[in-house]
């Protein structure tokens, strides 16, 4: 049998981190089995759904690699087909119309609260004639459920889950305007698509035993359901916006990488013993449900920094200059040059052993194409007063005389001025620094000093 899974979002808002992990556990599911991984718009909401944020999910997704089998598909461009099912549920005497009013319905809800009772619909119309209908209401169609035994789901990570039938109610299935509801397109959808794995949140199991209600209803085979734990915050409450629930979008923004965000979320709630860090490769060939925790997951940007900044180290040097350098384009007004492109290249190995993120990244490269003269800040400036301004008066004028131009050339000169001065290295390397990037903080000196070349960094000495 073929593996057919589905990533089925609503187009509300943003591609949240929830359903970023969701769509990734869906993806490797079914690369793992060599199967067929689709993407379902849930759509019918008309009044919430809007083509920004189909936009923003399509983008996300793209982003992080998960490329989906086929067209995107719209569930509401199938409302005709989820209608056919319903009036094929009529037919069979499956489901029936429901002429309870919503004012009918809502003294019927109190009344419950008021007893303590759940609130859910009493079937009144269930087994009532179609001639005893109102005039002038247009019925709601419900599923006509089981009320007596249970509903069992084998669930792939949860285990076997059941609920007594007489606690759920005759679910509605058309609207009163005619459209589907929910949970009949859902199911029509991933019946009609050939969905064999439904791997979503834990917080649709009650969905699902709703569902499986309709699965039996209309005699087709059941999937197999995998519900996983949701992503708390480090603090065990459910994930917010000040714990990291932002969309995918804003982690691109905030400087990670796709591929540290695949690890990442693999990590939260999935394990294969002691690793932390998993390629890709390595988790397509290595994930199965089996693998997946049944507790929260807890998000940490502790450890997604670390993360990040592991990937960072590992990218290819051209590959990071690409992605910096809209960052130093915004930062400097201007496009970079293909000089510029080459000189960050070849800092690249020096500039990314410190980053954890793409921002850090263009923020410690900047010194390396920003306007001439370079703003200092507040420490490097203080470090070109006094005898950090005379340290480096002297070491120009050893540098000058320097006949091979590179980081041990440019260090030996630093260390001849302080031994002379019967000072550290640092106070010589200090200045320099503050000269050369303006900060009090660079890749090592010496280095930076070689890949910008005698010119440029006497240039930025007689500038300090």
């Amino acid at each position: 049998m073929t593996v057919v899974t589905r990533f089925a979002p609503s187009p509300t808002g943003y591609l949240h981190i929830g359903g970023a992990r969701t769509a990734l556990f869906n993806w490797l599911f079914t690369r793992h089995h060599g199967g067929r991984f689709h993407l379902r718009i849930e759509d019918t909401d008309r009044a919430r759904s809007n083509p920004a944020a189909v936009a923003a999910i399509l983008d996300g997704l793209t982003w992080l690699g998960l490329t989906w089998d086929g067209e995107a598909i719209s569930q509401f461009e199938r409302r005709d087909r989820h209608a056919e099912v319903a009036h094929a549920l009529l037919a069979a005497g499956k489901a029936y119309h429901c002429y309870a009013t919503p004012e009918e319905l809502a003294a019927l809800r109190e009344a419950q609260k008021k007893a303590g009772q759940p609130m859910r619909y009493d079937g009144r119309w269930r087994d009532q004639a179609p001639a005893q209908a109102p005039a002038g209401v247009a019925p709601v169609v419900r599923l006509k459920a089981p009320r007596d035994g249970e509903t069992v789901v084998q669930d792939q990570v949860q285990g076997e889950v059941r609920v007594q039938n007489d606690q759920l109610d005759d679910m509605v299935l058309l609207r009163a305007d005619g459209t589907p509801t929910y949970m009949l397109s859902v199911v029509v959808d991933d019946h009609d698509m050939g969905i064999t794995s439904v791997i979503r949140g834990d917080d649709h199991l009650t969905n699902t035993f709703r569902q499986v209600q309709l699965y039996h209803a209309m005699d087709w085979p059941l999937p197999d359901f995998a519900h996983i734990s949701l992503i708390h915050g480090p603090d065990g409450a459910k994930l917010s916006k000040r714990h990291g629930a932002l969309g995918v979008e804003a982690y691109r923004d905030l400087g990670y990488l796709p591929e540290a965000m695949r690890n990442y979320l693999l990590r939260l709630g999935w394990g294969h013993g002691d690793d932390e860090i998993i390629s890709t490769e390595q988790a397509i060939e290595w994930f199965s449900l089996a693998a997946i925790g049944r507790a929260p997951a807890r998000f940490d940007f502790d450890k997604l920094n670390s993360l990040n900044g592991h990937y960072l180290r590992q990218a290819d040097d051209a590959r990071l200059v690409g992605l910096i350098a809209p960052r130093l384009e915004a930062a400097t007004g201007r496009p970079l040059g293909e000089s510029q492109r080459r000189l960050l290249e070849s800092a690249m190995a020096g500039l990314k052993a410190r980053a954890k993120t793409l921002v850090e990244l263009a923020d410690s490269a900047r010194f390396y194409v920003a306007d001439r003269p370079l703003m200092r800040t507040d420490k490097a400036a203080a470090l070109l007063q006094g005898d950090g301004r005379t340290m480096l008066t002297e070491l120009r004028s050893v540098l000058v005389t320097l006949t091979a131009w590179d980081a041990a050339s440019v260090e030996a000169a630093a260390r001849a001025v302080a031994e002379a001065r019967g000072a550290k290295l640092g106070a010589v390397a200090q200045p320099l620094r503050a000269a050369l990037t303006g900060s009090a903080v660079s890749p090592p000196i010496f280095e930076v000093a070689a890949l910008l070349g005698r010119e440029n960094s006497l240039s930025r000495i007689d500038e300090a």
